[in-house]
């Protein structure tokens, strides 16, 4: 059966502007780093990418090392591409980023032009575009010199293989460092792409005023801590839940008691507030004018609309701001 997408998606989805650029991104963005390698079921995926669509989410963000496989995300979202999205293809913005090791060699990783530009290529074999949206550095390089990286993608705006330009998980410094360059170029750096949760505020030590003074978006991963700042894991660990498989970064010893006091103490919070703790997260992620979007990842279009679910309700009081303070220093 072929897809037709729901007339009314952009009637509820909330679009912010990125930075000082003219792009704008929903406020909430689908990752695709868990559950659409070739490990997952095609199916599975391709309900939540159409869901996701269905509910305003025009932006869709992957790597080259997603999978596992590593490479097999692409793969998965290109037959999803082919099959329900080409014919909105510029309705939607997809990116991919190139850093972390894919093939064997001194080649396959770090931010080498040699690297980047193969892997951006590979990736756009893999998912069937002529080109992406946002292409990324998705790590700094400590042994690359960084007018190297920011050159390798100028040139890739510059062929037509991107549009814009990214970085994810650089430091202040070396994200000032980065913008400067890629200005000087003439191609501006529009995005960067960190990780950021209640349980993990390293953003706030800098990065957010640079990005500020930079004129940057901002698009955090991992703003539910991997699934740990929901309900998921209050009575224990579901054997489909993403800290009891094998791979991942979320481990079953990192959930430990006086995280999950916090988890409960949050989720009582936002009971309270007629949310689940989830909206309650991505809410207090997007009270901070200069993030853009919030990236989620998802096993089920439910958790999708979970997470849309959070854009009812942005406002936090400074109250409920104080008691998350006192709940996380506790």
């Amino acid at each position: 059966m072929v897809y037709q997408p729901a007339e009314n998606r952009y009637e509820s989805m909330v679009y912010r502007r990125c930075g000082k650029s003219g792009l704008m991104l929903p406020a909430i963005s689908l990752g695709l780093w868990h559950n659409f390698g070739g490990v997952d079921t095609l199916e599975n995926a391709r309900a939540m990418v159409r869901r996701a669509f269905d509910l305003g989410i025009t932006h869709f963000d992957l790597a080259n090392n997603y999978g596992p496989p590593p490479g097999s995300a692409e793969e998965s979202f290109g037959v999803l591409f082919k099959q329900d999205l080409k014919p909105f293809r510029d309705e939607l913005i997809v990116s991919s980023k190139a850093g972390y090791r894919m093939w064997p060699g001194p080649y396959g990783e770090w931010g080498s032009r040699k690297n980047l530009v193969a892997s951006c290529d590979q990736s756009l074999r893999r998912m069937g575009l002529e080109y992406v949206d946002i292409f990324y550095s998705h790590r700094p390089d400590p042994e690359t010199p960084l007018e190297e990286t920011m050159g390798a993608l100028d040139y890739i705006v510059r062929s037509g293989r991107a549009l814009y330009a990214g970085i994810s998980s650089y430091t202040p410094e070396q994200t000032q460092r980065a913008a400067a360059i890629l200005r000087e170029l003439g191609t501006p750096c529009l995005i960067h792409q960190p990780s950021y949760s209640m349980f993990n505020r390293w953003v706030e030590d800098g990065l957010l005023d640079v990005l500020a003074d930079e004129g940057m978006g901002a698009i955090v991963f991992s703003p539910l801590a991997q699934g740990l700042l929901t309900a998921r894991y209050l009575d224990g660990i579901p054997e489909d839940s993403r800290a009891a498989k094998p791979w991942g970064f979320l481990r079953a010893r990192n959930i430990t008691p006086d995280k999950l006091q916090k988890v409960a103490q949050l989720n009582d919070l936002a009971r309270e507030r007629g949310q689940t703790l989830a909206e309650m997260a991505i809410a207090w992620i997007l009270r901070q004018p200069v993030i853009t979007s919030v990236l989620v990842g998802a096993s089920s279009p439910a958790q999708i609309e979970d997470n849309v679910g959070a854009l009812a309700n942005l406002s936090l009081s400074e109250d409920e701001l104080n008691t998350i303070e006192e709940i996380l220093a506790s």
